[in-house]
């Protein structure tokens, strides 16, 4: 049985579906947009939402795990310096996916792949249990 055992396998092998998340994460984390098959986006946003919280530890220790898993050096210091000091304030939900149709030679659902806003990653959403809810005015 296969219980919490999740991954989309992409009809890949792990070595393959490894390396492809990696330079798929390091392309995002240059671009901060890319176009891809909505099952690899979906695999993606938990790869590099993790990265991204390994950015935020700042450790040397973590940053040689994002090293190891990626494999481009430049890349997770741009990971450690740029992106995830944006995200100090938001506690996960870094990326975004838009749904675009279907691709026209095989019918393959796409769609974008992207990094939200700092303007957006710097807004946290007042929710009923939060102490400012208890005090923010009821708007009708």
């Amino acid at each position: 049985m296969r219980h919490r055992k999740h991954t989309f396998k992409v009809g890949r092998t792990s070595e393959h579906r490894d390396s492809m998340l990696g330079n798929m994460a390091c392309s995002l984390f240059i671009e901060g947009r890319i176009s891809t098959t909505l099952t690899k986006a979906k695999e993606l946003r938990r790869f590099a939402e993790r990265m991204i919280t390994l950015g935020k530890e700042g450790t040397l220790a973590a940053r040689r795990r994002a090293i190891s898993v990626m494999g481009q050096p430049k890349v997770v210091s741009r990971l450690f310096t740029d992106v995830a000091p944006r995200f100090t304030a938001r506690a996960g939900g870094y990326t975004r996916i838009i749904k675009l149709g279907q691709r026209i030679g095989d019918g393959a659902d796409m769609c974008f792949i992207e990094l939200i806003p700092a303007e957006a990653a710097a807004e946290t959403p007042v929710t009923a249990t939060s102490p400012e809810a208890a005090t923010a005015p009821v708007q009708a």
